[in-house]
């Protein structure tokens, strides 16, 4: 086992009910959410775990967590040889505690008692919703050179994210002196930062807690346990509090980082891996996003003109036009389809010819997306099928809304997991 596997446990935060993902979460957990046609959100902290060299983890879950336990029991699997693991710590009620999870804090307290006989020195937290590349070996090498007792991950943001946050301040050091949870835009000027040239260009001018924290076992143990018994939230409690009685320190990241909070974020993120030069690459050697190994033929392509779009395995694609998409494994998409910047999660299973023509006969549309669509500014969610000549057309000429079979949220139209939408339906 390498020094920093030994030295370091990472916990990864399952998020609560997920309820601004709407109704990507309706039933599966945050961090189980598909994302770039062939991951879950969960792969993304793992596989900066793995590549950083740490490969002890706990997942911490509460809510619609039976998608992800799936996952990850069918996906990371360490050698015999290795004390590598991913294990789920759902939240569960004992006599001492009948209670869920209260908040980020409150979950590592009551999983606490799981993980403190392991043999480790520090405990790196983390999210689930995140998407980033990031080495935690050089925070952690960061982190014990200067002697810190808690360190947090910060990022350059500028005024309009900044009052989403919780903004810090630092001296020459880097010891963090001050820090406001989610500061109203009338203060802001209060708590400008140094964050370098090349940041200050860009009018990042405020530094982010980006919610990856560096504890020392035994400080976290003596915060959660006797210092903040009650206190159920590290970003409101723990951190602010820690700031007066120990040494917290920034470890500044200057990569691309984006907190996957809602439906337009979750869209935004995942149409940029389309662009000529991504700004999360998927293409490095040397930064794997592991996830299930699934045995699918290559994807098949007929007649259509693609245009910046990524099409996972598995996939058989007839439409005319394809331009800045995500086609997730297993698609099926019929001839004269167009699809405009729009990310399909694809499907879980393939339909035989034989089940295809049952349902035909039911009035049933195939699994997939029909002829002769029209499919712009969407999320089609898994196992969708959508009939032929259906219009979906999202902007922000569409109101905010609930359907049974879709939601619109900032103008994306985001079709619900297993919906089946009839030729000629028209959003």
């Amino acid at each position: 086992m390498s020094s920093i596997s030994k030295s370091v446990l990472a916990v990864i935060l399952g998020g609560g009910a997920g309820t601004r993902l709407f109704p990507l979460t309706a039933s599966r957990s945050k961090p189980a959410v598909p994302i770039a046609g062939k991951y879950r959100l969960v792969d993304i902290p793992i596989s900066n775990c793995i590549n950083s060299g740490i490969n002890r983890m706990f997942v911490l879950t509460q809510f619609n967590s039976a998608s992800l336990n799936k996952h990850i029991k069918n996906t990371y699997h360490f050698s015999a040889f290795s004390t590598g693991f991913v294990d789920i710590l759902a939240a569960e009620q004992t006599p001492d505690n009948p209670g869920w999870f209260q908040g980020t804090a409150d979950a590592v307290r009551q999983s606490l008692r799981h993980i403190s006989n392991l043999e480790y020195d520090h405990i790196l937290i983390l999210s689930g919703d995140q998407l980033y590349q990031m080495d935690f070996g050089d925070m952690l090498k960061n982190h014990i050179d200067s002697q810190t007792d808690i360190s947090i991950a910060t990022i350059p943001v500028d005024d309009r994210d900044a009052p989403e946050f919780g903004i810090l301040k630092t001296n020459e050091q880097n010891v963090i002196t001050s820090f406001i949870e989610k500061p109203k835009k009338d203060l802001l000027p209060e708590w400008v930062s140094d964050t370098g040239a090349e940041m200050q260009k860009q009018g990042r001018n405020y530094l982010a807690s980006m919610g990856i924290y560096i504890f020392n076992k035994k400080i976290l143990d003596k915060l959660l346990n006797e210092a903040h018994p009650n206190a159920t939230d590290f970003g409101k409690e723990i951190i602010p509090d820690s700031i007066e009685n120990y040494k917290v320190s920034s470890f500044q990241y200057d990569g691309y980082w984006t907190d996957i909070g809602n439906i337009y974020s979750f869209y935004e993120a995942n149409l940029a891996l389309t662009q000529e030069i991504p700004p999360f690459n998927l293409f490095d050697n040397t930064k794997t996003v592991y996830s299930r190994a699934r045995m699918l033929p290559p994807a098949k392509i007929s007649g259509t003109t693609l245009e910046k779009t990524i099409i996972a395995e598995g996939s058989i694609i007839h439409a005319s036009r394809i331009e800045q998409s995500v086609v997730g494994i297993r698609s099926r998409i019929g001839h004269g389809t167009t699809v405009v910047s729009t990310y399909i999660m694809g499907n879980d299973y393939y339909e035989t010819i034989e089940e295809m023509e049952l349902n035909t006969s039911k009035g049933l549309p195939k699994i997939g997306i029909g002829e002769r669509c029209y499919i712009k500014d969407a999320i089609i969610d898994k196992n969708c099928r959508i009939g032929n000549d259906v219009r979906i057309n999202g902007g922000s000429h569409l109101p905010n809304t609930d359907h049974p079979l879709y939601t619109v949220k900032d103008g994306i139209v985001v079709v619900k997991k297993t919906a089946i939408l009839p030729d000629g339906f028209v959003i």
